[in-house]
């Protein structure tokens, strides 16, 4: 049976040359990098090496690069480090309706915890979360953002490109908003975090262009190891630390670092940045051949952006079937894809991207998310859009849904 993995927004495979990177650090420089002697020295100067690698790729400092266990550890250091940092500044933190869970879930916490507060010490006002809205496409709304800043907002937590649907937003145009209201207010903050785990290795990293004071990325989907990531900090962004212990990543997260994975994290993100010109304009070939394709199936919408999305990236809503019942079909056929985030496939709740962008329940739960990689070939679409059709087919005549169209274009 065919193997076809089009899942690469979950979870990308090693990079070989990432593994070769890597191998030295299990068995043989197996130091650790806070030890004081030649086999502990040996260990840091390999972690010093990749975080300048890193930093190069994002035009930064690299005392502004902090290694953690992943992109959900980044997102809730930056978010909780900076508002307990500034808690006697503000209470006051911006995020979008489309971000994330570990974004949302970690704004949603926070909110909580302000509110718990509050209603302790009998204050009058607690803290508070805008969600702002995105049009059908995905696109942040810039005005309603605007509007929402105020003196008391700390943090802007916008993410780079959506991992569902795959639009990229303007990270550029929020930076510049925030930069004219710090300009305005006459403060430092509100600063600005962006999330671009699905970013990494696709689209533009200079954290100076991008005009970001905090940026996470991790390395499970840029073909390198999981369970590490990073997060770039601006010199000069307050950030309290969330884990505490022996110091280290200079006071902000502390742990032994594990150094094979932060090798692997750098050479894979090394790896991507160098090669994701010739490697977008493939992908964005094929991801154009799949959509036109899939679109001529019947009551199929495209979710996202049209262009303006990752060059891997593919959603489609199918009406009056379930995503689920079509994951496992394509999974039997040797196919493998899935209906929006990992992190949600535990639960049967419709996609809370796909219904921030404006579509009901119905085609949030008939969407299909199908991302593409570096072994991805148009044979392997073929093969897809020849099973794909005869599945559909079979879902819709079992299905006691019919949809009428109109009231979705």
């Amino acid at each position: 049976m065919k193997s076809i993995y089009l899942d690469h927004a979950a979870t990308t495979y090693l990079d070989p040359r990432v593994k070769r990177a890597m191998e030295p650090f299990w068995d043989k420089e197996f130091g650790n990098p806070s030890s004081f002697h030649s086999v502990g020295k040996r260990a840091k100067e390999a972690v010093d090496a990749a975080r300048g690698k890193i930093a190069e790729v994002l035009g930064c400092r690299e005392s502004e690069i902090i290694f953690t266990m992943g992109g959900t550890e980044s997102d809730n250091l930056a978010i909780f480090g900076v508002t307990k940092a500034l808690e006697k500044t503000g209470k006051h933190i911006i995020t979008s309706k489309i971000e994330h869970p570990a974004v949302w879930h970690s704004c949603e916490k926070l909110e909580k915890d302000w509110n718990a507060e509050r209603s302790q010490s009998h204050a009058e006002r607690g803290g508070r979360v805008s969600y702002i809205k995105v049009n059908r496409q995905g696109i942040i709304d810039l005005k309603e953002l605007e509007a929402a800043i105020t003196p008391e907002t700390v943090l802007v937590s916008i993410m780079y490109a959506n991992n569902e649907i795959g639009t990229i937003e303007p990270i550029r145009e929020i930076a510049k908003i925030i930069r004219q209201k710090r300009e305005e207010f006459k403060t430092k903050h509100p600063y600005f975090h962006t999330d671009a785990c699905q970013a990494a290795g696709a689209l533009e990293m200079n954290v100076a262009k991008l005009g970001a004071d905090l940026l996470t990325f991790n390395g499970s989907k840029i073909y390198g190891p999981k369970g590490i990531g990073a997060l770039y900090i601006k010199t000069g962004t307050p950030l309290t630390p969330i884990l505490y212990g022996g110091g280290q990543e200079r006071g902000y997260r502390s742990g032994t670092e594990n150094v094979p994975a932060i090798i692997g994290l750098a050479e894979a993100l090394k790896l991507t940045n160098e090669e994701k010109e010739k490697e977008n304009a493939r992908l964005i070939k094929l991801r154009d051949y799949l959509i036109e394709n899939l679109l001529k199936i019947p009551k199929t919408i495209l979710n996202g952006h049209p262009t303006l999305r990752l060059p891997n990236n593919v959603n489609i809503s199918f009406m009056d079937i379930e995503g689920e019942a079509m994951v496992l079909y394509l999974d039997s056929y040797g196919i493998y894809g899935s209906t929006g985030s990992a992190c949600q496939s535990a639960t049967l709740e419709p996609s809370h991207v796909i219904r921030a962008i404006g579509l009901p329940y119905e085609a949030a739960h008939g969407s299909l998310r199908l991302t593409l990689g570096r072994r991805t070939t148009k044979a392997d679409l073929d093969y897809l859009l020849k099973i794909l059709p005869e599945i559909v087919g079979k879902l819709r005549a079992i299905s006691p849904v019919k949809l009428n169209m109109k009231h979705y274009q």
